[in-house]
C-alpha cells in the first residue's frame, strides 16, 4: 500500500500529482501541503486527496510511505522542520528541490532518514520529462523502485548511484529545455532574416524542433544516424551542417554551456 505526502503543489508538484491521479498509482490517501489555495484548485474534488496548509494540519496517525519535497530550495529550511516527525523505517523522503544535497537532508532529518534526491526537468509538466535520482544508503532496493515509479508518472526516471553526477545531469537535462527553447528562438530569428514573416518563422522553428525531438524519442537509431538520414550530399542540410559542425561551430559552444551550468550547480549545492 502506498500513501503520500506532497509538500508543495507548484508546477512540478502539481504535474506529479496529476500523473499519480491519472494512473491511479497511489492506492491510499494523498495529503498535499500547500498554503496557496489557487495552486490546488484543480485537485479540490479529487478522490483520496486531502489538502492542508501546513504539516501541523496532518493527523498524528498518518504514516506515509513517501514524503515528496517539491518546494522551492529557498523555502526548504522552513518547510522541512515540521516534517521530521515522519522519519521512520517505513518512510522515504523524495526531494526534487535543486541544489539541496543528500547531506543537507541528513543534517536536517537525521542520519537514519531514508532520502532520495532527484533532478527532474520542466517537460514533466506535459508528461515528457526525464528525472535522474539517487538514494542514500538507508533506502532499500524496493523503495528505490517505488520512487522510480512515482517519478515515472511525469516521464522517464533513471536511477544512479553517484550523487556527484547530478551536477552534469542538471547541466544537460535539468537546464537543457532552456537551451532547446533558445534554439527555437535562434532558428526563428534566422528564418526571419532570410525573408520569412516572423510568425511563420517561429511556427516552423517550434514545430520542427518538437517533431525532431519526438522522432528521436521514438527511433531506435542514435541522433547521429537520424542526422545522416536527412542529409543529402551536396544539399541544403549539408551546407548548414558544414557551418554548425565546424571546429568553431556549435559543439564548443555547447561544451562551454554545459561546463558553466555544471559548475554553477556545484556552487549552489555548496
Amino acid at each position: 500500500m502506498t500513501s503520500l505526502i506532497l509538500v508543495g503543489c507548484g508546477k512540478m508538484g502539481g504535474a506529479m500529482l496529476a500523473g499519480w491521479l491519472e494512473t491511479s498509482f497511489v492506492d491510499e490517501a494523498i495529503h498535499v501541503i500547500e498554503p496557496n489555495p489557487k495552486a490546488v484548485d484543480q485537485f479540490a474534488d479529487a478522490t483520496g486527496v486531502t489538502i492542508v496548509k501546513t504539516a501541523h494540519d496532518i493527523s498524528a496517525d498518518v504514516n506515509p510511505s513517501v514524503v515528496i519535497l517539491a518546494v522551492k530550495p529557498q523555502t526548504m529550511d522552513d518547510a522541512i522542520i515540521p516534517l521530521k516527525r515522519f522519519v521512520g523505517p517505513n518512510t522515504v523522503f523524495l526531494s526534487i528541490a535543486a541544489g539541496k544535497t543528500i547531506r543537507y537532508f541528513e543534517d536536517k532529518l537525521g542520519q537514519k532518514a531514508a532520502i532520495v534526491r532527484a533532478m527532474p526537468n520542466t517537460p514533466a509538466s506535459v508528461g515528457r520529462g526525464v528525472t535522474v535520482f539517487v538514494p542514500n544508503n538507508n533506502v532499500s532496493e524496493e523503495t528505490t523502485l517505488l520512487c522510480g515509479d512515482l517519478l515515472s508518472a511525469v516521464g522517464e526516471a533513471i536511477s544512479i548511484d553517484d550523487e556527484a553526477l547530478l551536477d552534469p545531469v542538471t547541466a544537460v537535462s535539468g537546464s537543457g529545455p532552456a537551451y532547446v527553447f533558445f534554439l527555437i528562438e535562434a532558428m526563428a530569428a534566422a528564418g526571419e532574416k532570410a525573408g520569412l514573416p516572423g510568425d511563420l518563422a517561429y511556427r516552423l522553428a517550434k514545430t520542427t524542433v518538437a517533431g525532431a525531438g519526438e522522432l528521436a524519442r521514438q527511433s531506435e537509431d542514435p541522433a547521429s544516424q537520424l542526422r545522416i538520414n536527412v542529409t543529402s550530399p551536396g544539399g541544403t542540410t549539408a551546407a548548414a551542417l558544414e557551418v554548425l559542425m565546424d571546429k568553431d561551430g556549435i559543439q564548443p559552444i555547447v561544451d562551454r554551456a554545459i561546463e558553466a551550468a555544471s559548475r554553477r550547480s556545484k556552487e549552489l549545492a555548496g
